[in-house]
């Protein structure tokens, strides 16, 4: 498969990521020993732990790859920290979906990031994360971030270079954070304003929009230093888009035709909006309760909220809420979401008395 799919739609069967109660938790259950191996020294120590969901294990990821994801795998993400003045480690865990995640990966990632939450007292903020549409928070943590096709199926280590696929990588970004992409090798996906790697294995090109910053330029000079230096025979050349000629073989290596990137379905008219998620009557039902301007007034403890603020998703859980209202929680939120004209919003547990500055300013 050619290109990175950013706006695809996912195929998420009956809406319900945690998948409590099917065949996917039972056979996470099957698959993980009484404990999981896999969280022996989780969030003991300040600092960023990432682990690959791989047929429903989880694995943990090389240190060496950390910022960099692949497209057809689910990932939990744990960010340890401390408070200034604060001697409690606190913790957000993050589960990354792919665009070509299957089901199954996707409702581990889910499932798991619950029982590490479970194994950490409750203590860490959760955090749903769709390639393509990640947090600033999530993207924050890592330095150079990077999305490339392939996955755990794919045996994308073991390549040699006279094997590697075509690949269009997107340098975008500034001195802070600089993303790298993996976009359809297609004449439309270069943009002025950007820096493109064309990798064919042994010959590498860097192609420097009219408008790129030096950041942009200096991050991609520096990754094919990376490539070459571990291919040892590739070569590469640097073009500029003012001077490159139309003919130029570069051009050559990619396909006429759009980016391959689906466009959105239409305008999103719809209001940000509150929903109540509640067992009071027996069964657990949502409503909306709120549209148009949020007011945290309507938030109680007796009861799970989903705020919609069109930018970011959040689920309040008060403190008086019962336990199938907060195990709950996160598969309602991405049943609502799914049903939405934003279905790709981070997403994101505030517990009442927790709340982040983030979420305040949603009101």
């Amino acid at each position: 498969m050619s290109g990175l799919v950013q706006a695809k739609k996912y195929d998420w069967k009956d809406s319900n990521l945690a998948l409590f109660g099917s065949d996917t938790e039972k056979n996470v259950k099957k698959a993980s020993a009484e404990t999981e191996p896999a969280w022996n020294g989780a969030g003991q120590q300040v600092g960023i732990q990432i682990w690959r969901i791989v047929k429903f294990k989880v694995t943990h990821w090389d240190k060496d790859e950390y910022g960099k994801f692949y497209n057809g795998d689910s990932y939990i993400i744990l960010n340890t920290y401390k408070n200034p003045d604060e001697e409690d480690l606190e913790h957000d865990v993050h589960f990354w979906i792919g665009a070509n995640s299957t089901q199954d990966e996707y409702g581990t990632a889910a499932y798991k990031t619950v029982e590490l939450d479970t194994l950490l007292d409750d203590k860490p903020v959760q955090h749903r994360e769709v390639q393509g549409h990640e947090s600033a928070l999530f993207k924050k943590y890592f330095p150079r971030f990077e999305v490339m096709e392939g996955g755990a199926e794919t045996g994308f280590r073991r390549v040699t270079p006279e094997q590697y696929p075509k690949r269009l990588l997107h340098f975008h970004g500034d001195r802070k954070r600089i993303e790298i992409r993996e976009v359809a090798a297609k004449r439309t996906s270069l943009k002025s304003d950007d820096v493109f790697i064309l990798d064919l294995g042994l010959q590498i090109f860097l192609w420097l929009g009219s408008t790129c910053n030096k950041d942009e330029k200096f991050r991609a000079t520096q990754y094919i230093a990376q490539l070459k230096g571990e291919r040892g025979k590739a070569t590469s050349e640097s073009l500029d888009e003012d001077d490159i000629s139309p003919n130029h073989a570069f051009y050559s290596h990619l396909e006429d035709g759009d980016d391959g990137q689906d466009e959105a379905d239409g305008s999103d008219d719809s209001l940000p909006s509150i929903h109540k998620l509640s067992d009071a009557d027996g069964s657990l039902d949502m409503e909306q309760i709120q549209e148009g301007k949020l007011n945290k007034s309507v938030l109680n403890s007796d009861d799970v909220f989903i705020v919609d603020t069109k930018e970011h998703l959040y689920v309040w859980v008060g403190k008086g809420a019962s336990i199938d209202e907060r195990r709950n929680a996160m598969s309602y939120a991405h049943k609502y979401l799914m049903k939405t004209p934003h279905p790709f919003l981070p997403v994101t547990v505030v517990a009442e008395g927790k709340e982040t500055a983030d979420f305040e300013q949603a009101f």
